[in-house]
């Protein structure tokens, strides 16, 4: 596949520092597909000094200006949409539908409403006798996620950008490819040299220098929670901004008298999205007692329609594979009964998981406390809505969530109860301009809308 062999600073590519390289694999066969630098501490400086030193005119830039450049970079994203979505499929597994729909799809809408956020947001304000200013934080280092790669660095580069701060990107890993042609993007949007800068490698190297680098204000991660944790101590310790993205092992509660057919078709469809690999899917469905069985019987129905290498993609790569079949074997030991696939590889080649649904599932069984990241859906049981409350807010996350009644009063005054950060009322729609993030140990901060822009914002007061 067309990649460059360097990485993007200052506006134009170079050369990565040292000699290391990554594959990048294509996870539907295992292939090989390309090989991209592996950034050193060195990169990451030379980046953070660029960002730096645009910093200053970015910031002082006419919000309206910031704007446009946006607007075009939204219009880049679009007219390179098929070759971004053939990239996320050749890179990450996604079915092409799901890639041109939601992998390109999304950033695409994201990123056109920070174009208007940024003409529009009041970046100063009377407050009394006072004018308060909204300014950037500074240079952002964003760390992103191979789940949803374009999606997760629009979600931090856009917003960043729109407020004024300058962007070091360090993307996942496993899906660098499409973080390339993003930068292709921002060139030919006219974003000015420095103000975005890429550098592909390790997360214990290149997102490690990144996160502790002096001339960063704000470290943005998206993915597990014990980085997250580590990414935490690290701004701590330098009294610096951090916003974080992480897990997820988020309850669907169905409650008496919901639409019992369309609330398990919906939640079976919301974990095999993405092959399972979505950190707000609803990975525990709560049904009563009284409907348990058949709720079982339905969702083991609906998920034999996800069939591996046609309706549903492979797993990112060969470890994530094994561990996600680890965890599957892990619920038989415990005791939780499978009632449709299994940790048995459906397909030879790829990176392949069979769509799993496990009943008998109690609130302690590891696969009910622990994100497993794969097509597992487990279907617990409850006795009334104060044990519902209980088991839903049962772990350590906090991220979504989902209610099901036969009135949206009920479902609403449930949802209300639930230590999660956005709850689905009824099969409500994905809404990109509300904010995203978690409670607990799902994360700090808010991604997507208004909210998203005010995490690279910070605030000054002048006094009348």
């Amino acid at each position: 596949m067309k990649q460059p062999d360097a990485m993007y600073i200052d506006g134009s590519w170079r050369p990565a520092e040292g000699s290391g390289a990554i594959d990048v694999v294509n996870p539907a066969d295992g292939r090989v597909i390309a090989t991209v630098p592996a950034g050193s501490a060195q990169d990451v400086d030379a980046a953070v000094r660029a960002a730096r030193a645009a910093l200053p005119g970015w910031a002082a830039t006419a919000p309206a200006e910031r704007a446009a450049r946006l607007t075009a970079l939204r219009d880049q994203l679009a007219a390179r949409g098929e070759e971004l979505a053939e990239t996320v499929t050749a890179e990450l597994g996604a079915p092409p539908a799901f890639s041109t729909k939601v992998q390109v799809g999304m950033p695409v809408v994201v990123c056109g409403s920070y174009a208007e956020l940024a003409a529009s947001y009041p970046f100063e304000e009377r407050v009394g006798n006072s004018t308060v200013l909204h300014e950037p934080v500074g240079v952002v280092g964003a760390i992103t996620p191979w789940n949803y790669p374009l999606h997760q660095i629009v979600a931090k580069v856009a917003p960043a950008l729109a407020a004024g701060c300058t962007v070091v990107l360090k993307p996942a890993e496993n899906t660098p490819l499409v973080a390339q042609l993003f930068a292709e993007c921002v060139d030919a949007a006219g974003i000015p040299a420095g103000v975005f800068n890429l550098v592909t490698g390790l997360g214990p190297v290149a997102g490690q220098a990144l996160a502790e680098h002096p001339g960063v204000d704000l470290v943005s991660f998206t993915g597990s929670t014990a980085v997250g944790k580590k990414i935490g101590a690290i701004a701590g310790a330098a009294v610096k901004r951090v916003a974080l993205e992480l897990g997820g092992k988020s309850a669907n509660v169905i409650l008496p008298g919901a639409d019992l057919a369309k609330a398990v078709a919906v939640g079976v469809a919301n974990v095999m999205a993405n092959s399972g690999q979505t950190c707000s899917a609803w990975t525990r469905m709560l049904v009563h007692t009284d409907r348990y069985a058949e709720a079982v019987e339905l969702a083991a129905t609906a998920a034999a329609k996800y069939v591996p290498g046609e309706r549903i993609g492979p797993l990112v790569s060969a470890r994530q594979r094994d561990r996600v079949r680890g965890y599957i074997e892990q619920g038989v030991a415990e005791g939780a009964k499978i009632v449709a696939g299994g940790p048995q590889p459906p397909l030879e080649a790829g990176y392949y998981v069979t769509p799993t649904v496990f009943a008998e599932v109690t609130p302690e069984m590891t696969i009910a406390q622990e994100e497993i990241f794969g097509p597992v859906l487990s279907l617990l049981r409850y006795e009334d809505e104060e044990d519902a409350a209980r088991i839903a807010n049962g772990t350590v996350y906090g991220l979504a969530g989902a209610v099901w009644a036969g009135d949206e009063e009920t479902a609403v005054a449930f949802a209300r109860r639930l230590d999660a950060g956005q709850v689905d009322i009824n099969g409500g729609g994905f809404n990109p301009l509300a904010p995203f993030g978690g409670y607990k140990q799902s994360g700090v901060g808010r991604e997507l809308g208004r909210h998203g822009l005010t995490e690279y914002l910070q605030t000054k007061s002048l006094q009348f």
